[in-house]
C-alpha cells in the first residue's frame, strides 16, 4: 500500500538546486533547440500521412498536451486534480459558442475558450486552494460535475442532447476534410509544443525554483519567503486555461459535444493521470513516454471492450508496485539519461 501511495509522489532527484545562471544558458537552449526541430519534422505529417493516421497523430497530441498539463499540475505543482475535465468541457462549449453564435474566427474561439476557463478556475480557486491532498482532489471532482449538470440543464446549449457545429461553419475552416484535419493536426501540434516548451522553461526560471520547493515542502518554502498560494494560484489557472483550449481542438474535431463527453471523467482525467503515473510523475519525459504506452496498449487492447479498462487498471497496479517512479524514472537511474534537464548548476 506505501509503494502504491508513493508513486503520486513526484521524483526528486537528489541534486543540488540552484538559480539558473549563464553557464545553464545553453542547456536550455539546446534543449528548446530540440523541441523545436521535433515540432517542425511533425509539422509535415498532413503531407506524409493518410487521413486515418493523421487523426491518430492528433489524438496523440490531444492527450500528450493534457498528461504535461497535469503533471505540471500535480507532479510539480504537487496540486492532485481529478477535475480536469471541467476546463476541457467549459473551453469546449465556448468554442461552440463562439464559432456557431458569435461568428467568430477560429484563432479567436480558441483563445477565448481558454479566456473562460481560466476565469472559471479563477472563480473556484479560492474554495479549492483551501483544500490539501485527498480534499482537494474531491473537490476538483466535485467541482467539474456541478459544471456538467449546469451545462446539461441550460437549453441555449442543447440541455442533456448537446450542440453540434453547424456545416457551414465547419466549411469555413476548410472546405473538404482532409483540409479540416491538417488545421485540426496544427492546433494540436501548437498545443503539445506549447505545453512541453512552456513547462520546460518554467521549471528553468526562478518560478520554476519556487514551485518546486513548493512541491516538496510548502512550509519550508513559505519560510523561504515564496508566495506559495500566488505560485498554486498562477499554476492552478494557467494549467485550466491550456485545458480549455485542448477541449476547443477535441471537439473541433468531433463537430458534436454532449455534456456527458465534454465533462467525461474517464477520457480527460482518468487516462490522463494513467498516463503520467506510467510514464513517470514529476519528470517532463514521463509523459511522452505515458502517452506512447498509452496509445500503444489502446491500439493492442481495444478489441476487448469493457475488459480494455480492466487491463489498463491492471499495468497501473503492477507498475506503481515494481517501479513508483514510473516507466521514465527506471530508464533514466539506469541508463542516467535526461532529455528535459531542470536541474540549475552551481
Amino acid at each position: 500500500m506505501n509503494d502504491i501511495s508513493e508513486t503520486l509522489q513526484p521524483s526528486r532527484p537528489q541534486v543540488d538546486v540552484h538559480p539558473m545562471g549563464d553557464s545553464d544558458l545553453p542547456v536550455t537552449a539546446r534543449t528548446t533547440l530540440g523541441i523545436v526541430l521535433a515540432c517542425m519534422l511533425l509539422a509535415m505529417a498532413p503531407w506524409v500521412l493518410d487521413l486515418a493516421a493523421l487523426r491518430f497523430t492528433t489524438d496523440f497530441l490531444v492527450y500528450l498536451s493534457l498528461a504535461v498539463i497535469w503533471n505540471l499540475l500535480g507532479g510539480y505543482g504537487g496540486l492532485i486534480s481529478v477535475g480536469q475535465q471541467a476546463y476541457v468541457g467549459i473551453g469546449g462549449y465556448v468554442f461552440f459558442v463562439s464559432l456557431a453564435f458569435l461568428g467568430l474566427p477560429l484563432p479567436v474561439a480558441i483563445l477565448a475558450g481558454m479566456v473562460v476557463s481560466a476565469a472559471a478556475a479563477l472563480v473556484f480557486a479560492p474554495l479549492l486552494l483551501r483544500l490539501k491532498g485527498p480534499h482537494f482532489a474531491i473537490g476538483t471532482w466535485v467541482m467539474a460535475e456541478l459544471c456538467m449538470l449546469a451545462v446539461a440543464n441550460m437549453p441555449y446549449l442543447g440541455g442533456g442532447s448537446g450542440m453540434s457545429l453547424p456545416a457551414s461553419v465547419a466549411r469555413e475552416i476548410a472546405t473538404d476534410r482532409a483540409g479540416r484535419e491538417a488545421v485540426i493536426f496544427f492546433c494540436a501540434l501548437l498545443l503539445a509544443f506549447s505545453a512541453i516548451a512552456g513547462s520546460y522553461l518554467l521549471l528553468r526560471s526562478k518560478w520554476g525554483l519556487a514551485l518546486t520547493a513548493l512541491r516538496d515542502s510548502e512550509r519550508a518554502a513559505e519560510s523561504l519567503g515564496v508566495d506559495t498560494r500566488m505560485i498554486k494560484l498562477a499554476v492552478f489557472i494557467g494549467c485550466s486555461a491550456m485545458a480549455g483550449a485542448v477541449g476547443c481542438v477535441v471537439f473541433l474535431s468531433k463537430l458534436r459535444m454532449t455534456p456527458d463527453s465534454a465533462f467525461s471523467l474517464i477520457d480527460w482525467t482518468a487516462y490522463v493521470v494513467f498516463i503520467v503515473i506510467i510514464g513517470g510523475i514529476g519528470r517532463i519525459e514521463g509523459p511522452i513516454v505515458g502517452t506512447i504506452v498509452f496509445f500503444a496498449l489502446r491500439g493492442s487492447l481495444a478489441d476487448l471492450g469493457p475488459l480494455y479498462l480492466i487491463v489498463l487498471g491492471l499495468v497501473a497496479i503492477f507498475v506503481m508496485l515494481k517501479a513508483p517512479q514510473g516507466l521514465w524514472g527506471l530508464i533514466a537511474e539506469r541508463y542516467k539519461i535526461e532529455i528535459f534537464p531542470v536541474q540549475r548548476r552551481l
